[in-house]
């Protein structure tokens, strides 16, 4: 069952993305983690993997993307899809920025990660979509 609800922190607070923990999950200011739905990009942090290909690039563009900027219910949402959290216990989100950018699909439009379609997801066939342009286009890690 595929089901949608906008997380709602407090109506009328801010929350910064404290910190990139790797290229598919936040901090944010108030301590939580929260990891992108429908991406993977190569691990930085896996505690029994070593780093891997691109992964250094993939975190530091997301750092780039939203490290240290504001997040704000009317202008960045983060929505759940069909499950509320992955196995190990961060919520699962699409994340919007300020300025509209849905940067689950940036990270993959740009070659820093790939789809993941392990799970269905409401996105799955335009993230799929996204990484084909990306690699015939030599984008990111497909360089």
């Amino acid at each position: 069952m595929i089901f949608n609800l906008i997380l709602s922190f407090a109506h009328a607070e801010t929350h910064r993305v404290k910190r990139v923990i790797d290229g598919d999950t936040l901090m944010l200011s108030n301590g939580q983690k929260v990891r992108l739905i429908g991406v993977d990009t190569p691990e930085t942090k896996h505690p029994q993997k070593p780093v891997q290909y691109f992964g250094k690039e993939a975190y530091l563009f997301t750092k780039r993307m939203v490290e240290g900027k504001e997040v704000r219910l009317e202008y960045v949402r983060l929505e759940y899809d069909w499950r509320e959290k992955d196995k190990y216990g961060r919520p699962l989100a699409y994340v919007y920025l300020m300025d509209g950018t849905f940067l689950n699909a940036e990270i993959i439009k740009q070659g820093y990660g790939f789809a993941y379609t392990k799970f269905p997801f409401k996105y799955l066939e335009e993230f799929r979509q996204y990484e084909r342009e990306a690699r015939v286009n030599g984008r990111g890690l497909w360089r």
